[in-house]
């Protein structure tokens, strides 16, 4: 029977980390996989219950959760509604509340092996992580980033430091959902440890790179830089599929959409995959 048990945790800032972790109670010796959602996701975004239910049909602990700062409320868990939150979020904010998920699933489950996908700026935050973190033994990247500076336009910069805040467009609700300054001070601070590009050069373990070949987000020579940094690191092109490979929200169909479906079989199978570790004969 697939169980689903659900946890709260302190992230930065004190704020709450609302998350959840699923699994097959047949299953022994279960691996955990922890799923780090992207720039205006969560953890409930779209088909990501599917996503969460064929990991777990398929013998893996499935552990998703929404960053402290992601603006979803306990009382409505399937949108952003907490634009304060929203705002004042940092990549500082998000890397410790990966670390305090990290440290909850190795602390909860000691016997496990720890597998890290993310997607978008997810993935972006799973590369730092995994560059620096023993406790990883696998990642997967879907659809990443290479800089988190992507996320907003150079000459948006010189606006935010004067008035404190920019807009980014939800394209789904059209909200315009409000970033202060301190996103970019937080960069513009830590910008050496904060190189996605540099973290992938030092990934030393297995990584797979799924990317859409018509994402017009992150385009797929964003997979294909990374992968020239870590040429360890397998890619593998999602032919025709978008950023989120074909899911939506609410997404109401009962079946994965063709790309995803083909995203999770891939990352199945690299899961399943014996590899060494680089530098081992």
């Amino acid at each position: 029977m697939i169980k689903k048990e659900v946890f709260t945790l302190q992230g930065a800032d004190g704020k709450p980390i609302f998350g959840d972790s699923t699994y097959d109670d047949k299953s022994t010796n279960l691996d955990t996989i922890i799923f780090i959602h992207g720039f205006k996701g969560f953890k409930d975004w779209g088909a990501h219950h599917l996503t969460t239910a064929f990991f777990a049909e398929n013998g893996y602990r499935y552990v998703k959760f929404n960053l402290s700062h992601s603006g979803v409320k306990k009382e409505q868990l399937n949108d952003v509604t907490d634009m304060e939150d929203f705002a004042s979020n940092t990549f500082s904010k998000e890397l410790i509340d990966v670390d305090t998920v990290i440290t909850y699933v190795f602390d909860t489950y000691p016997s496990t092996s720890i597998q890290l996908i993310g997607h978008s700026r997810g993935g972006g935050l799973a590369i730092i992580q995994a560059a620096k973190d023993k406790r990883i033994s696998k990642l997967v990247t879907w659809s990443s980033i290479s800089d988190f500076s992507s996320l907003w336009k150079k000459e948006q910069e010189e606006e935010w430091k004067r008035t404190g805040k920019i807009y980014v467009e939800n394209a789904r609700t059209k909200e315009k959902m409000p970033l202060n300054s301190t996103l970019l001070d937080d960069f513009n601070q830590h910008k050496e440890s904060f190189n996605i590009i540099d973290a992938a050069k030092r990934i030393n373990i297995p990584w797979l790179i799924l990317h859409g070949d018509e994402d017009v987000n992150v385009n797929f020579s964003v997979a294909q830089e990374l992968a020239r940094r870590q040429l360890t690191a397998q890619i593998q092109k999602i032919e025709g599929a978008n950023h989120v490979f074909g899911a939506s929200h609410p997404y109401m169909d009962p079946q994965l959409p063709a790309h995803l479906a083909d995203v999770v079989k891939k990352t199945l199978d690299f899961l399943l995959k014996p590899h060494l570790l680089i530098g081992q004969p």
